[in-house]
């Protein structure tokens, strides 16, 4: 397996992923040199120091995969699925499988704001998300501050901020060019969910699915998280599964409006809150293997209740 994103919480989750179920060697890949992401691996690999558009980085990726005879590259973060999805015709005759998400899903999701008018297209739930213009426009489209203020496209919680006032809306939007979108800020800190599935690709999707409680940290990832019992939200992703018809770990993320769940984002593909899946019984990692690689029906354990927080580490290499 070549996991990519080592460096990163996504890809170690990966790992982690992979670990558990015992089956794969695992090679790692990441921009630099990480060695808690290293000590992770059987093996750890550098990308070269050059644009993604240059035919020379196609071709470490060939290399790669040959000389390590690669079976399946798990992508952990955006820029290398995005890589790879452009490149499928060009990575697939080497005989490696890529653990992508379908490419309709991967281009509808790739801007945020253009997702948002697919779903207010086909009446599915949803944060209203707008662009406007001027302030006196986001009053008039939103109603009171606060709002959401974030990119267009991105991962995790980067570039976010909460806009109250007019200054704020002038900082943040001279800052992003084109690249933001503003949402009503709806519900509470303790109303936002996170939900792993698994799509099957021909419009199917395994039937079990992990509902998570979670509390952001100051990055925007899950610092905290609880498994629980929540039907509306369920509901909510599934029939988002149904309209989208993914494949492979796709993660749904809502906020409760007054009850309501409103889809945040899809992430078609792992996300940072992988490895608290696998502790409670949900292995993406492992269901890859049997979908991807192995093309058979992936199977999930017992989902397991209780909660997980995350903390800081340190990892010392000596000499």
């Amino acid at each position: 397996m070549l996991v990519t994103g080592m460096g990163a919480l996504i890809g170690q989750g990966i790992v982690a992923g992979l670990r558990s179920d015992g089956r794969a060697r695992v090679i790692g890949l990441d921009r630099r040199i990480s060695d808690h992401g290293a000590s992770l691996c059987d093996a750890f690999v550098v990308k070269p120091d050059c644009d993604e558009a240059d035919p020379a980085y196609l071709a470490f990726w060939q290399d790669l995969i040959v000389n390590e005879g690669v079976d399946l590259v798990l992508p952990g973060i955006s820029a290398d699925m995005d890589f790879l999805d452009a490149n499928r015709e060009r990575l697939s005759p080497l005989g490696v499988r890529l653990g992508l998400n379908t490419a309709r899903l991967i281009r509808e999701t790739r801007d945020k704001l253009e997702f948002f008018r697919l779903l207010e297209c086909a009446d599915l739930p949803r944060i209203e998300s707008r662009q406007p213009a001027s302030w006196s426009e986001a009053l008039a489209t939103f109603g009171d501050p606060p709002f959401m203020f974030k990119p267009r496209s991105g991962e995790g919680g980067q570039g976010q901020a909460v806009i109250r006032t007019e200054r704020d809306f002038a900082y943040w939007t001279s800052r992003a060019n084109d690249n933001w979108l503003m949402q009503p800020f709806v519900g509470s800190d303790d109303a936002e969910f996170t939900v792993g599935a698994f799509g099957l690709g021909d419009g199917a999707f395994l039937d079990e699915m992990i509902v998570m409680r979670r509390w952001l940290t100051r990055a925007g990832n899950t610092g905290r998280a609880e498994i629980t019992d929540a039907p509306n939200v369920e509901a909510a992703a599934r029939a988002l599964m149904k309209h989208f018809c993914p494949e492979g770990p796709t993660n749904l993320q809502f906020r409760l409006d007054n009850g309501v769940p409103r889809l945040l984002e899809i992430n078609p593909r792992f996300s940072s809150s992988c490895s608290l899946r696998v502790a409670f019984g949900f292995n993406e990692a492992a269901m890859s293997i049997d979908h991807y690689l192995l093309r058979r029906r992936p199977q999930v354990g017992p989902i397991r209740r209780g909660r997980a927080e995350r903390y800081s580490a340190d990892h010392v290499v000596y000499g």
